[in-house]
């Protein structure tokens, strides 16, 4: 894939999120939505999230963020037809400690079903894992069960950003703040993020940089929950995001590519 196309694959995704908000609105007011997640709320109230995360003083057991990802742009198919449910339940009981959800259709082959089906089977968080953009797409998160949510600085401006988490916080809804280098970071931060993610792949050119956890951990301050994301495919590199300090780590490509992916988490946390 070229630079070019690469490039354009964040604005791609965003005009389809636009698209897919401005379809969404006219099928069910933002009010309607609102009033399943606070319904669903009072039945079954969000999950904690940063808790289960974060690692305490002297505490050297890296958590993990265990995906379910049916497909990607920059990788196509990775396992299409993956059984939410059993690949939800393997990952529980091989030790994650939360599961990240895709739920982009066009570009993931996720969808909100996916993610429902997902937090029924399993008593740890299930994290939301799109390009969101809107309020009501936060709404429309808890109302499918969702225990927390993605927030992309990149997709984001100052403003947008603040306005999400504040959303975010009165639906109850933990929030991932995912960052690609320093200054995206410094944003994150700026905003009220609890809990950090830095994301080793380049948006422009999809290039894996694993180490910049080790370079921009010193930026994040002891009160948040850093989780390093992409290129963590074994063991050791579990291992080595725990010495420069990530409390957490997200996988996906790695166990959704395994013939078994619970087996292979549990090699990843052995």
């Amino acid at each position: 894939m070229s630079d070019t196309a690469t490039s354009s694959i964040l604005a791609r995704i965003l005009a389809s999120k636009r698209a897919e908000l401005a379809a969404g609105l006219a099928a069910e007011p933002l009010a309607s939505v609102r009033a399943r997640a606070e319904a669903v709320t009072r039945e079954a109230p969000a999950r904690p999230f940063a808790s289960v995360l974060r690692r305490g003083p002297g505490d050297t057991a890296v958590r993990v963020i265990a995906e379910i990802k049916r497909a990607s742009p920059s990788l196509g198919p990775i396992r299409p037809d993956a059984d939410v449910v059993a690949i939800a339940r393997s990952y529980a009981a091989a030790g994650a400690r939360a599961l990240s959800v895709l739920t982009d259709g066009p570009f993931f082959g996720g969808n909100l079903g996916d993610l429902t089906a997902a937090r029924a089977a399993v008593s740890i968080p299930v994290l939301r894992k799109d390009f969101l953009i809107d309020e009501g797409e936060l709404w429309r998160a808890r109302a499918a069960g969702a225990d927390a949510v993605l927030l992309i600085v990149a997709a984001l401006d100052d403003v947008r950003l603040a306005d999400l988490l504040a959303c975010a916080r009165a639906a109850g809804l933990g929030v991932l703040v995912e960052a690609h280098d320093a200054r995206e970071l410094e944003r994150a931060l700026a905003a009220g993020a609890k809990v950090v993610g830095v994301n080793h792949r380049d948006l422009a050119t999809f290039v894996v940089d694993t180490s910049l956890t080790e370079r921009l951990r010193p930026l994040v301050p002891a009160r948040c929950v850093y989780v390093a994301e992409s290129g963590i495919r074994t063991a050791a590199d579990v291992a080595l995001m725990g010495a420069h300090g990530a409390d957490a780590v997200l996988v996906g490509e790695a166990l959704m590519r395994a013939p078994d992916p619970g087996a292979a988490l549990a090699e990843l946390v052995a």
